[in-house]
């Protein structure tokens, strides 16, 4: 079985905004084709492995999103300033000044994200204006030290994504925790990866019919996963998460899943909750439920378009949401568990 510390420093380092996820596509990709399985990638850009078994229990789908939050370039400036605007939840205090990547088509081109100077009392300054209020992707820009004309003849022009540099990219290790942007969803794929793992151990002769999706799009509104059930329906589909500490669920940052009760699209089913405090009884897990006032999953969006009659969401409890997150360092290995168990017994 994979090391998932291990598994999840090497997704991180690989770039994947929204619309944009070759690269991790490409990584999952080999590591099956390694285990012997053969994935298929659908128009969306989802990356598929079907798993057969008992015709007669539910099918299920199981996602993970290889996306990530990132910017888009809005406009070009005539003095190479490059303007952006959020791809899903980014915020200008979550990532602050820094190194980024333009992926443009001739490859990645350095920049530092940038919001200006402090030291001036100017009405009409950039500090001026966040001393008293939220700073806004509007006032951001990006600095490459290039002209317009360059950046435009590289194929740097609106549209194209921007991603955090590769030195940002990085897991930190402490006690009892691991840290990284972007644990929402990469340590989520490592489980995901991990589950193809063990059931070529343990066989599926227990499961259902049952489809692995690494999916895109997700932190935009789910659309990959809702591509994907359109044309492969699902009765039920299992997301894999983060499990996001807040006020409205407030608890420890320790390996205990999360179950998503509601988000802001759908609620589970009353009967697979009551189906899972039985389950997770018998695993001698104690998992955290959780009531999100706020976001979504693949499983959630999907539900609130009629694509899924039950959506169940599996978390994994972390601080720092949407910015430099922290988890438990055995979290994953409960998820996997958990994961299991729910495929073998679903009904």
């Amino acid at each position: 079985m994979s090391d998932p510390i291990e598994l999840i420093r090497e997704l991180v380092a690989l770039p994947g905004p929204s619309g944009q996820e070759g690269p991790v596509r490409e990584y999952l990709a080999d590591r099956l084709q390694a285990l012997g399985y053969e994935p298929e990638v659908d128009a969306k850009g989802n990356l598929l492995v079907r798993v057969f078994g008992n015709a007669d229990r539910p099918h299920i789908l199981v996602t993970a999103h290889m996306d990530e939050i990132a910017l888009i370039i809005t406009s070009i400036e005539d003095d190479g300033r490059v303007r952006v605007a959020p791809v899903g939840g980014v915020y200008t205090f979550k990532w602050g000044e820094g190194p980024v990547e333009i992926l443009a088509h001739s490859g990645s081109v350095t920049g530092v994200l940038s919001f200006g100077s402090i030291h001036t009392n100017n009405r009409s300054s950039v500090i001026e204006h966040a001393r008293s209020q939220p700073y806004p992707w509007d006032d951001a820009f990006i600095f490459t030290g290039q002209t317009r004309h360059h950046l435009h003849s590289i194929g740097v022009r609106p549209g194209v994504r921007v991603a955090l540099a590769s030195s940002r990219r990085v897991v930190t290790e402490f006690g009892d925790h691991v840290a990284s942007y972007f644990i929402d969803d990469r340590a989520d794929l490592a489980v995901w990866l991990m589950a193809l793992e063990q059931l070529l151990e343990t066989g599926t002769e227990q499961l259902g019919s049952v489809t692995f999706a690494a999916t895109t799009s997700e932190e935009v509104g789910g659309h990959g996963a809702q591509f994907l059930l359109r044309t492969h329906p699902a009765d039920i589909c299992v997301a894999l998460e983060i499990g996001p500490r807040t006020p409205d669920a407030d608890f420890p940052i320790d390996s205990q899943p999360t179950i998503w009760v509601r988000d802001g699209y759908a609620a589970m089913e009353a009967t697979d909750g009551e189906f899972l405090e039985e389950r997770c009884a018998a695993l001698g897990i104690n998992p955290h439920w959780q009531y999100l006032s706020r976001g979504g999953s693949d499983a959630s969006c999907a539900a609130a378009a009629g694509l899924t009659a039950r959506p169940i969401t599996f978390g994994l409890p972390v601080e720092n949401s949407h910015g430099y997150e922290i988890m438990h360092r055995n979290a994953p290995r409960e998820l996997l568990r958990l994961l299991i168990d729910f495929l073998e017994n679903a009904q």
